[in-house]
């Protein structure tokens, strides 16, 4: 993002206040008596209305105004908040997050709808429209400015800098009563020395009305420590002495020109255009390390030329190229592990989306759930954590429509009324583990038998493993519900969710108890960009395997080759392990070496050997993705390059396994 995108600045900076205003909202949900968290909301939607307005974005500007209006009288004790006016601003936080997007186009009837939502989750005595502060207010503040104010106030310089407008501020003073306005230009400079983007002019202004002083000081509630203001009842001045010989606006018109700068996000194409690249934020101290080892970098280069244009020849020039090649070693090793350093994010920042989803959740089902979480400081690539979104969205889906009981069914049961998913998050190697638990009624096997069997997916009476059965809920169309909710029931989002988690090279296990709820465990690496891998070679091609993958290497002598010929099965101590000869998976058509290797490999929880030529050793490989035209080739999840610039490809653990599993079926049932 470049500081000539100033849309696209307020749009990052627009969704985190959206995030926070959210996180507020659901916090208020369970205190609704809280004023700290009214004022956070009350501020972030007045920031919000203020930055879109300066940027252009009139629809959302003005849609957020009636938000911050009702949140305003809240703050002000006209009416307590409650669970139906928070439920209301949070369904206005996705129009909000619509509008930010866009233009607001087409949206203008989803928007009228919240609105009506709003009014109707107001007191009668309350209205979304802002109006003028009357005798509802405190007594002795009405008397104070029964008659109207005079104003005269200045911004600081820097304010238009800074992302104030006060077209916005007098806009909101017209709105709290009759208002006279003009501008004070006495300190502008002469044109040569002008400014554009400092602010320079100040404002004389007459409101006249019943005003409660509280309700201008609102107006500049976020630059009131900054700015010069001085405000009087009209009954201690002369409304004559208001100064400036400019003519005066008539009340509710436009203010006259003034030096405000106009940007360019005012232009209605600017706001439609494409979202900038995406964007990290990362810890200064981070950068100052990247920044070091780039400095260490440029010494050793230098000293690499240095070397190179001296001429120097035999032992000495030797063990200075070498002393040169290590310390390049050392500093891209570590220049690396800073890169990836910085890529990384806490999954705070996605475990913190899901309290708004069990908030609906609650809502939809009539089921009283907590949300806890732990492992928030645990760190993850930026991109992994965004893939991962939308397969927990499902679990969670699941586990509150499927898992979780009734209020009702779990004080029969003995249990708390409160259902409670928990969200952890830990390290392990150089994975994360994500841990998705509920402790309502588990997964009943017989269903998920029974529906398995109608389904043709196994046979009637096939004997499976228990973690066989529990997979089956991964196949695409199956689900045990009873009727089809819109929630769950339609068999679409489990086979999703294994599909994704799979595309980014990790698993998903399961682990039921009937009665006691379900905890399914993601399995992620840390990184996509780079992984650890053992490389073999096959023929004459070269191939990566994740180490992670790797659990051992043995040797398959001639005689053990031509005994497995017929069924490709080894005995690994006490078990029967499948196993690939890659020469033919990969129709290489070359003979095998006389010595070939056994790498075996495993995914959730299954085994399979993977038959090379050589093993050559572990390599640190950078993920490059295939082409369109290798995309749909199985067997490979990408590509690396190697140190002499040849080309190796790097296998899909999951697709092997899988291939393996289905040899070895059919295998048993030849006999």
């Amino acid at each position: 993002m470049s500081d000539q995108d100033p849309i696209a600045a307020f749009r990052v900076e627009a969704g985190d206040l959206l995030d926070q205003i959210e996180q507020a909202l659901l916090d208020l949900s369970n205190r609704l008596d809280d004023r700290g968290l009214i004022d956070a909301v009350f501020r972030g939607l007045h920031t919000l209305k203020g930055s879109g307005a300066m940027f252009g974005f009139d629809a959302l500007a003005t849609f957020t105004h009636h938000c911050e209006t009702a949140f305003d009288r809240v703050r002000k004790g006209f009416f307590p908040a409650t669970a139906e006016l928070v439920h209301v601003i949070l369904s206005a936080m996705d129009h909000m997050r619509a509008l930010v997007d866009g233009d607001g186009s087409g949206l203008e009837a989803t928007g009228a709808a919240i609105l009506g939502r709003l009014q109707a989750a107001l007191p009668e005595s309350g209205t979304v429209t802002a109006a003028p502060e009357t005798e509802d207010a405190a007594p002795e503040a009405a008397s104070e400015g029964a008659g109207g104010w005079h104003l005269r106030f200045r911004l600081p310089p820097s304010a238009l800098a800074n992302g104030t407008n006060p077209l916005s501020l007098l806009d909101e003073l017209r709105e709290l009563g009759e208002c006279r306005v003009v501008a004070l230009c006495d300190a502008l400079p002469p044109l040569p020395d002008l400014i554009p983007t400092e602010c320079l002019i100040g404002w004389d202004v007459t409101l006249t009305g019943a005003i409660a002083r509280e309700a201008i000081e609102d107006v500049f509630i976020f630059v009131m420590d900054d700015m010069d203001m001085e405000l009087t009842p009209l009954a201690s001045v002369a409304i004559e002495s208001a100064a400036g010989p400019a003519p005066q606006p008539e009340p509710g018109s436009s203010l006259p020109a003034a030096p405000v700068v106009a940007t360019p996000a005012t232009d209605a194409a600017a706001r439609q255009a494409p979202r900038a690249g995406e964007s990290v934020r990362v810890p200064a101290e981070r950068l100052d390390v990247l920044m070091d080892r780039v400095g260490e970098l440029v010494i050793v280069q230098s000293r690499l030329s240095q070397l190179a244009n001296s001429g120097l020849i035999g032992a000495s020039g030797e063990v200075a190229l070498r002393s040169i090649s290590e310390e390049i070693e050392r500093l891209v090793s570590e220049m690396r592990d800073t890169m990836m350093v910085l890529r990384m994010v806490p999954v705070a920042n996605l475990f913190g989306r899901f309290r708004r989803l069990i908030h609906d959740l609650a809502r939809d089902t009539g089921k009283a759930i907590e949300l806890l979480t732990e492992g928030e400081a645990t760190e993850v690539d930026k991109t992994v954590t965004e893939q991962l979104a939308d397969p927990i969205v499902h679990l969670i889906r699941n586990a509150c429509d499927h898992g979780l009981e009734t209020p009702e069914e779990r004080l029969a049961a003995g249990k708390p009324a409160t259902g409670r998913v928990m969200l952890t998050a830990a390290h392990a190697g150089g994975e994360v583990l994500i841990t998705i638990t509920d402790d309502g009624r588990g997964i009943n096997r017989e269903r998920v038998r029974a529906k398995a069997e109608s389904n043709g997916l196994i046979q009637p009476g096939q004997a499976l493993s228990d973690h066989e059965l529990l997979q089956m809920i991964f196949h695409p169309g199956f689900s045990t519900a009873a009727q089809v909710t819109n929630l769950s029931g339609r068999g679409v989002g489990m086979d999703v969710v294994k599909r994704t988690i799979e595309g980014l090279r990790g698993t998903i296990d399961i682990a039921s108890q009937e009665g006691k709820g379900s905890t399914f465990t993601l399995r992620i690496p840390l990184t996509l960009a780079i992984i650890e891998g053992l490389l073999v070679r096959v023929a004459n091609g070269c191939y990566v395997i994740p180490l992670a993958a790797v659990e051992e290497c043995i040797e398959l002598t001639a005689e053990e080759d031509r005994r497995t010929r017929g069924r490709s099965m080894i005995q690994l101590r006490d078990a029967l392990v499948p196993f690939l000869r890659l020469h033919d998976l990969f129709d290489t058509g070359a003979e095998p070496d006389e010595h070939q290797k056994i790498v075996v490999i495993s995914a959730a929880g299954e085994r399979v050997g993977l038959v090379v030529d050589q093993i050559i050793g572990s390599h640190q490989t950078v993920i490059k993705s295939m082409s369109g035209v290798h995309r749909d080739v199985h067997s490979f999840s990408g590509a690396t390059i190697l140190g002499d610039g040849s080309v190796a490809l790097i296998l899909d653990i999951m697709q092997l396994v899988a291939t393996g599993q289905q040899r070895e079926a059919r295998l048993r049932a030849v006999g």
